[in-house]
């Protein structure tokens, strides 16, 4: 019996040694014959229609679930779970700037620059829960958000700034590699970077890398910088996901026409209650 037992480990540990051999031998060759599309100029393609999966744009910290601002939404209006997408957990607020977000997630129904339909910023036009389209040139490539027609134009080569702040700032982008580099500043102080009060100054700079992980998946990650706000430059990373729809294109969410009645109902001779 003993023998027997003996036996039947033996040979249970030559399956387990054996199937660890195989496995990686086998992940290896997948991934040796995975080619990325490329353009005509040997760029990674990145043409295409993309969109964040998560509860980053509800809070990029973690964050358990909760009711809503509209309690009378119930579970609609409720707000999922979700796992912190900045790198070491926490936003390295100024001890001024925690308390300022802290006011800002008490009041975020009457704050938010999204509730006004105002144009997202970056990197939150990135990961709304909204499609964007990348259109790729080897000398400018423009991305545009279904979410009230936002755009992002972006130079390859140096070009002046705006002469003013702007809610989508001024980009400027290059390859590393294979990564895309957008670097980002000339911003206004009127967007956040969530629904969770978290915001910035008009000194945010904003440096991400596109990196293509497969043809239809990439990783994303943005580097904020804001020394009036935080004490650091902090990263978020996430994934962004092809559209893979045949018939997948940007339609149309023009938000001001959901949003008149906040915005200039108590213009109206009679204000609604």
């Amino acid at each position: 019996m003993r023998k027997l037992i003996a036996i039947t480990i033996l040979l249970l540990a030559g399956v387990m040694i054996l199937g660890t051999l195989v496995r990686p031998t086998g992940l290896i060759a997948v991934g040796a014959q995975t080619q990325l599309s490329r353009t005509a100029d040997g760029k990674p393609d990145l043409n295409g229609i993309w969109q964040a999966i998560g509860t980053a744009h509800w809070d990029l910290e973690d964050h358990s679930s909760r009711a809503g601002a509209m309690v009378p939404l119930g579970a609609v209006g409720a707000v999922p779970a979700g796992k912190s997408v900045v790198q070491g957990g926490e936003i390295p607020y100024q001890p001024w700037a925690a308390t300022k977000k802290q006011e800002n997630a008490a009041q975020w129904l009457t704050l938010d620059p999204e509730v006004n339909c105002y144009l997202p910023g970056v990197p939150r036009v990135m990961y709304l829960p909204f499609p964007f389209q990348i259109v790729q040139s080897p000398g400018f490539m423009l991305i545009a958000s279904e979410y009230v027609g936002a755009t992002r134009s972006i130079n390859m080569e140096q070009v002046e700034p705006p002469p003013i702040d702007t809610f989508m700032g001024h980009s400027v982008g290059h390859w590393e590699g294979d990564t895309l580099v957008i670097q980002s500043d000339t911003f206004n102080d009127l967007t956040w970077f969530d629904r969770a009060g978290n915001f910035h100054s008009d000194a945010l700079r904003v440096v991400e890398r596109i990196f293509p992980i497969s043809d239809d998946a990439l990783r994303y990650e943005a580097t904020i910088e804001d020394p009036n706000v935080f004490t650091r430059p902090w990263t978020i990373s996430m994934p962004l996901y092809r559209r893979l729809e045949p018939d997948a294109e940007i339609l149309e969410f023009n938000c001001v026409e959901f949003v008149e009645e906040t915005l200039w109902g108590h213009l109206t001779k009679q204000p609604n209650e």
